[in-house]
């Protein structure tokens, strides 16, 4: 590893340290510094999986509730944005459970809308990956995508997550992070050509 790389990764270790002291004294200041840096992709996580801009929308601010709440439970030992999209997965998880009586796993989407995403003011590197003309279809064709193929293909290429964070945000092995991608592009593939299966 070069210099340049230690170094990055000694101040992203110190940045989370600072974050997990920040959320055990509930430091208000950070809170707001933590909302104004990830909410876009929060919500836009959140839109992805639940398909409904009122359950995201509820779901988004349960979410920073319980990082206010038990923000003591996290521990800096991986990235804050890691733990930050497991704390809301498993709100949806909980709140599918309540109405379905369902895990996310066993869930198919019968609501086929496409989801309006906010604009961040920056091209996130699934925009960047996919040709402007293709985004519509992709948005498109996401909403019908089972719940976890599409889950796994917003962290991956639009959220930018490794596959192992994609690992410990759905607690899912790394087998099948990996199998969820390849499925969930194969699954695509049909609506990039504009074809319906």
């Amino acid at each position: 590893m070069n210099a340049a790389a230690c170094y990055f990764v000694h101040a992203m270790a110190e940045e989370n340290s600072e974050i997990a002291r920040g959320l055990r004294h509930r430091d208000p200041d950070l809170l707001d510094r933590l909302i104004e840096q990830y909410q876009h992709r929060l919500l836009r996580y959140l839109l992805h999986l639940t398909c409904n801009p009122a359950l995201a929308e509820d779901l988004f601010q349960e979410t920073w509730i319980r990082v206010l709440e038990r923000g003591r439970q996290y521990d800096g030992r991986h990235e804050f944005c890691t733990w930050l999209f497991a704390v809301a997965r498993n709100l949806f998880i909980d709140s599918t459970r309540r109405k379905h009586h369902a895990s996310l796993d066993g869930m198919l989407d019968d609501d086929n809308r496409p989801i309006e995403i906010p604009d961040t003011g920056r091209p996130s590197a699934f925009d960047r990956t996919v040709q402007e003309e293709l985004s519509e279809l992709v948005a498109q064709g996401l909403t019908h995508l089972v719940a976890e193929y599409r889950e796994a293909l917003v962290l991956r290429f639009q959220e930018g997550l490794s596959l192992e964070e994609i690992s410990q945000v759905t607690g899912a092995p790394l087998g099948t992070v990996k199998s969820r991608i390849y499925r969930g592009l194969s699954a695509l593939q049909p609506y990039l050509k504009g074809a319906q299966p």
